[in-house]
Order: C-alpha cells, then structure tokens, then sequence
C-alpha cells in the first residue's frame, strides 16, 4: 500500500509546474520532471503543516529568486503558499547539474564502472538535496523523503531556466 492509498487526505492528487518559470530544457530533464510528477501523484506523503483537509494540489513555481509552493485543496480553495529561498540549494543544484551532464555524456563513451561511479554520485547529490528540501519545509508542510526525492528533481527542472 502506497503513503497516497494509506492517508489520502495527507497526498498530493495534483502537480502542476507554472509555465512562465520553465522554458523547454533538454530532453533528459523534462524526461525526469514528467516522471518525477507521475511517480509522486502516484505515490507521496504531503501535509501542510496544521491543516486537515486534504488532498491537495501543488503549484510549483519561481518567483524573485524564490521557490513558490501554492498548495491548494484538490478542489481549487486555497491553503497555503510557502516561499522558499533557493540560495540554500544552490550549490547542491550546481553540483548535481554538474554530474548529470557527466554522466549523461559517460552513458554514450565511458566504461560501465565510470557509468556507474557517476551515477552514484548522482543519486548521492539527489539525496542531498532531498534532505534539504526536507529541512527547509520543516514545520511548513511534512513529507517524506520518496516525495522529497521527487520534489526536488522538479526544483531542478525550475532551475534550469532559473
């Protein structure tokens, strides 16, 4: 059983990325950011902090050098918006932006233990910042770190064009 099956008032039903913050990126990053949605629709803890009545959408965007979370019941009447600043993940963005070109580029010429020293350095990075975006929504809004790792792979896609 999923964390949206067990507690669906306590789930995200709906993600939704403002489209004036993102331009297209390439091909691998809106891959990643669409996958990224459909797994935590499909399966995500998400609780605004002192609220009861979910389940909720989230509208995602950047604004003023700041990370925008518009979360909203899943009926459109609004709860809360957070914003975040992005100064604290700026350099685990950087890093990780780094290691996925590296990676992407060893996938087409490097050895299969390159590959994968690469990809390690690459989920290790997204842990990181997953453990910061926890951090930084601590008495905001409780997630756990599977919707965390999903969050901040979308984080990146703003981003990029950010």
């Amino acid at each position: 059983m999923t964390a949206s099956q067990a507690n669906p008032t306590r789930c995200l039903v709906a993600v939704v990325l403002d489209e004036a913050s993102i331009g297209r990126a390439h091909p691998d990053v809106e891959h990643e950011r669409s996958i990224a949605i459909y797994d935590l629709i499909e399966d995500n803890r998400f609780e605004p902090v002192g609220d009861d009545g979910g389940p909720y959408a989230l509208k995602i965007a950047l604004a003023d050098r700041r990370l925008v979370f518009e979360v909203t019941r899943a009926d459109g009447a609004p709860v809360v918006t957070h914003l975040l600043s992005l100064t604290p993940f700026r350099r685990v963005v950087k890093d990780y932006f780094l290691v996925c070109e590296s990676y992407y580029a060893a996938i087409k010429i490097e050895s299969p233990d390159r590959i994968e020293a690469l990809d390690m350095g690459r989920r290790g990075l997204h842990n990181e910042g997953s453990e910061l975006l926890i951090e930084r929504l601590k008495d905001k809004i409780d997630i756990d770190f599977d919707t965390a790792r999903r969050l901040f792979t979308l984080i990146c896609a703003l981003h990029w064009k950010g």
